[in-house]
């Protein structure tokens, strides 16, 4: 993995989770990164950091009620199938995120997404959200984080175990 020298280093542990609701529409966040305007704007998955002594589930558990104020438990949050580690530019940091992707599946149909619990930065951060159609992952023409979301979904959603290489994502 050879990084840039370009920023401070900050390193974490993180979780993301793919949250599909009854009629397989996945939960997206319209992001971006205030601070570097010229990386644009991309959907990403719901999740965030793992503070110290939380597994990924709790972490899962506190990020989706953060960000979304939807309660899940943490035996509803699949086993940590997709683990990557990426970089990225975040506020005059250089972040070194080394992620597990786990899978939600919902019960009901597009549930409201309550966005009144989020961080500061998260207010500052997303945009809008949306339930997008799984198979329109894979289709369109819009930049995701992580970025081999659409090639990797179906994968990730029928159980597989996925061990992505290193992403130098901006």
């Amino acid at each position: 993995m050879q990084l840039p020298d370009d920023l401070p280093v900050v390193e974490r542990d993180a979780v993301r989770l793919a949250v599909l609701d009854a009629d397989d529409r996945l939960l997206l966040f319209r992001a971006r990164e205030i601070t570097y305007p010229e990386i644009g704007e991309w959907w990403e998955l719901p999740g965030g950091g793992i503070e110290p002594g939380e597994t990924y589930r709790e972490a899962a558990t506190r990020e989706m009620w953060e960000e979304t104020g939807l309660r899940i438990t943490p035996a509803s949050i699949g086993p940590p199938a997709w683990r990557r580690t990426s970089t990225f530019r975040y506020r005059g940091t250089r972040r070194v995120q080394h992620e597990v992707v786990a899978v939600v599946r919902l019960a009901g149909s597009q549930p409201a997404v309550d966005v009144s619990n989020q961080l500061r930065h998260e207010t500052e951060d997303y945009l809008s959200w949306t339930w997008l159609p799984v198979d329109q992952v894979a289709t369109t023409a819009e930049r995701f984080y992580p970025g081999r979301l659409p090639e990797l979904l179906s994968e990730l959603l029928a159980g597989g175990s996925i061990d992505e290489p290193f992403e130098h994502w901006s």
